[in-house]
């Protein structure tokens, strides 16, 4: 199952030698990942391509939760709050149990939250429960959420405010290790299955029966031949299919150290004024970072490659977190932001107020392209676009059987525990963590700013992504691990591994 540039140049040249593929995915994120692992599970031939690297775009930006919907419940939009609940679930117990876990949710009874507020909130948290017995989730997975006294309240989150604290309360959903090692898990699943997964290929034109691709490592183009051609490209679709209007939202996050908020073993969730269900989370990290966010503004203007936050989101995100904060945080205390844009339809209103239902449609030539949604339900998003797919090309395969299809590494860990294995490699790698730590001289940290270890590097060149292990050694530090500024100055990852 390894992915690496070997691989890369031979596959390359195999789905470009005129054969015939059954299914093109164009798009590597979690959606086209999910989808090239669909249809390889499926028996089914498969290349899969993107201009640039595994969860290049927005599939790296996310608040890192598997959440079970409880926003859309407030919205009324129950089919969405129960599908994400259903595929939540999934995640947690077959797909990927090792990459997410528990995350404890808690909204502080300061005086802005009114009484009739908390009754409402309370209202939503138990309606979401009743979402998670519905889609089978056990209390193992989720526990009981409840109502929690102001002495409760400060021993979990030690830098709310205490002044007229009435308590808390506590509710439960998924959290993700790391949303761009969920994509390449699924692209690894599905390249043992057969797939070819093809990063730095660029698809310039796309037609019913293929597309033509540039490599975008030597410049050299070519074309790939397919019965049929799911485009999964995001944001970025309606520049490969004319006709597809979008309108692209903006989710910002910071990054700030965990001791400015008191280190918080809960998420926080901090009410926006003005809104009747929208809240800033501050989302506590396993590496001493808490995430904060997120926004919903439109993103107007070209699509960049990697989008920014802008220094309006940077406040506003300060200004509602500092609501439940005994000591408030600054701009000094951010070490670091980023940003994604979630590809939702063009629709009146607000961008924070467009469904987040997901939408599957066919060109007049039958390109698919799949669009809206979010990470929890990528699973269904990817099988309703191949359903599609398959079926105006009248392909048969077997049903979908994602569902119940363990990724590399899902399964128990437990046994891990006592050998020694370092907890981050257990988290991040399931049960190839043995495999990722063979050598234990490289399991030190790169650096006191770093967690990342030399052995997840060298295993990353190795077996995951076409690419050095400078450029891997970079996305891994964009997210504010440690300052523009400092990570610069690091010696060269590949010198390291030499």
């Amino acid at each position: 199952m390894s992915l690496n540039a070997v691989r890369r140049e031979r596959e390359l040249a195999e789905a470009t030698d005129g054969r015939v593929v059954d299914v093109l995915v164009v798009g590597l994120g979690v959606t086209g990942a999910g989808a090239a692992l669909d249809a390889a599970s499926r028996g089914l031939s498969v290349a899969a391509v993107d201009a640039h690297d595994l969860a290049f775009g927005t599939s790296r930006w996310s608040s890192k939760l598997v959440h079970g919907g409880l926003r859309y419940l407030a919205k009324g939009q129950f089919g969405v709050a129960h599908e994400s609940a259903v595929e939540r679930g999934i995640l947690m117990t077959t797909t990927a149990p090792h990459l997410i876990r528990p995350l404890p949710m808690l909204i502080p009874l300061t005086p802005l939250v009114s009484p009739s507020m908390a009754v409402l909130a309370r209202a939503g948290i138990l309606a979401g429960d009743k979402l998670r017995y519905a889609a089978s989730t056990t209390r193992e997975q989720l526990p009981r959420p409840r109502r929690l006294s102001a002495t409760e309240t400060l021993r979990m989150a030690r830098g709310v405010r205490q002044h007229d604290l009435r308590g808390g309360l506590l509710s439960w959903d998924g959290q993700l290790e790391d949303d761009a090692r969920l994509v390449v898990a699924l692209a690894r699943t599905a390249a043992g299955l057969g797939a070819r997964i093809l990063t730095r290929c660029r698809a310039t034109t796309l037609h019913g029966d293929g597309a033509e691709i540039r490599d975008e490592q030597t410049g050299s183009t070519s074309s790939i031949k397919a019965r049929t051609v799911i485009n999964a490209t995001g944001v970025w679709a309606a520049g490969l299919v004319p006709g597809i209007h979008l309108r692209p939202s903006r989710g910002s996050h910071l990054v700030l150290r965990a001791a400015a908020l008191g280190n918080p073993s809960v998420a926080l969730m901090a009410p926006i004024p003005g809104e009747g269900n929208r809240f800033v989370f501050a989302l506590p990290q396993p590496d001493g970072l808490v995430y904060v966010g997120l926004t919903d503004e439109p993103a107007e203007g070209p699509v960049p490659d990697v989008p920014q936050p802008t220094d309006g989101e940077i406040g506003f995100l300060l200004d509602v977190i500092n609501g439940v904060l005994e000591h408030p945080v600054d701009r000094e205390d951010v070490v670091g932001s980023y940003a994604g844009l979630r590809p939702l339809l063009d629709a009146a209103g607000r961008t924070a107020d467009i469904s987040r239902e997901h939408a599957v449609l066919t060109s007049p030539e039958g390109v698919v392209t799949i669009i809206g949604g979010k990470l929890t339900t990528y699973r269904r998003m990817a099988e309703d676009a191949l359903d599609t797919a398959l079926g105006q090309r009248d392909i048969e395969a077997p049903p979908c059987r994602t569902a119940s299809l363990p990724l590399v590494g899902a399964g128990s860990t437990a046994t891990l525990t006592a050998t020694g294995v370092p907890e981050r490699l257990i988290r991040r790698y399931g049960t190839e963590a043995g495999l990722v730590a063979a050598d234990r001289s490289l399991l030190e940290p790169i650096s006191e700013s770093i967690p990342v270890t030399l052995a997840e590097l060298r295993w990353g060149v190795e077996h995951e992504v076409a690419l050095d292990a400078d450029d891997l050694l970079d996305r891994r530090t964009r997210i504010g691990l440690v300052p523009a500024d400092r990570a610069v100055a690091l010696p060269s990852a590949e010198a390291a591994l030499s």
